[in-house]
């Protein structure tokens, strides 16, 4: 492998991350960038998304000799595609398991606070915070939430699930190699975004969709991605290199392929993300929020929010709270007291 400007590049990425890490003094520039595509960016998610993309830029440059990049690109929307959808799974087959209902929020209150449902997961984010908090626990601050609380809950086949990660990982490693450098880098980031939505949120992410529809622009588009801005800045290296790149789609008229051939790639998109909200509204319990505790110590003190008791274990909550408000508000009186509670989603409560 050999040094070049990409590498530098990765390693500056890297480098970047591990700042994140150390400090806070960058958020105010990083997070509102991060937050477009990351959906709600913390600073467990930035030093994720700078690290992967730093160590995709650096690996592109790993192999030197011609390998069918198509094949490996083609091999990973699939499997990332298998990762996200046993995601959703998992949350379904936990919540069976569990007795709770499809429409709430599982918290756990086991190791800090963590949560998942079937809108944003983190079942998956459990079984490797856990391994990470093994190796060097005492390193994540406590800003930075690792989902280990759920680690507990998580199906026994999820084990099975999670080996498709690195699977995935050297999937889309193969696929960067000897990229030019335009689609090394919208690959790089679509890797990067496809990994963490796998990881924090699942199917029906911000990131999820960044990552897949970008691997997807980058099979069938990167020819003429390539193409035209090696003639825009009329780089000469740049469009030979690009000849090189054995796309499937190169020789059909591009207005065509964008029209007829796209429209069911684009409309399953479109239809995924259509299907998160109508899930969201159609799950939602706008007239109050149920939260059901399990084993709560006695004596827990709600202070001045509005929740009015049902019985040892049911809780209704004041609808108008914001659902992401209430969360966190009633995470503070309920630390130490119980195990876990679970809340009825309300996206209506996003538009007050």
């Amino acid at each position: 492998m050999k040094v070049n400007k990409t590498v530098l590049i990765g390693i500056i990425f890297i480098l970047l991350g591990g700042v994140i890490f150390l400090s806070d003094f960058l958020n105010f520039i990083i997070r509102p960038v991060t937050y477009l595509f990351l959906m709600g960016s913390s600073k467990g998610k930035d030093i994720l998304f700078f690290g992967l993309l730093g160590l995709f830029l650096i690996l592109s440059q790993l192999i030197d000799r011609e390998i069918n990049v198509t094949k490996f690109l083609k091999i990973s929307i699939v499997v990332g595609c298998v990762l996200l959808v046993s995601g959703i799974l998992l949350e379904v087959l936990f919540r069976l398991n569990m007795g709770i209902k499809l429409n709430t929020i599982f918290v756990s209150m086991s190791n800090g606070m963590s949560s998942t449902s079937i809108l944003h997961t983190h079942l998956l984010k459990s079984i490797l915070g856990h391994a990470i908090t093994q190796i060097m626990g005492p390193f994540i601050g406590n800003n930075i939430n690792t989902g280990v609380g759920l680690y507990t809950y998580v199906p026994s086949f999820a084990f099975l699930v999670i080996l498709l990660i690195p699977i995935l990982f050297i999937t889309l490693t193969l696929a960067l190699q000897k990229r030019p450098w335009p689609t090394t880098i919208i690959t790089a980031f679509a890797s990067s975004c496809l990994l963490i939505g796998i990881i924090d949120g699942g199917l029906f992410a911000t990131p999820s969709y960044v990552g897949i529809f970008g691997l997807y622009l980058i099979y069938r588009e990167g020819y003429y991605i390539n193409k035209i801005i090696g003639k825009l800045l009329n780089d000469e290296k740049l469009l030979e290199n690009n000849e090189k790149i054995q796309s499937p789609y190169r020789n059909k008229v591009f207005g065509k392929r964008l029209i007829f051939n796209h429209c069911l790639v684009y409309i399953a998109i479109i239809g995924i993300i259509m299907l998160r909200f109508t899930i969201a509204f159609a799950g939602a319990e706008p007239d109050y929020y149920t939260i059901e505790i399990a084993d709560m110590k006695d004596n827990v003190d709600f202070g001045n929010l509005t929740i009015t008791q049902i019985n040892n274990t049911t809780y209704h909550a004041n609808s108008t709270y914001n659902e992401m408000e209430l969360l966190n508000k009633i995470n503070i009186p309920l630390t130490n007291s119980c195990k876990y509670y679970t809340v009825t989603w309300n996206i209506y409560s996003y538009f007050n």
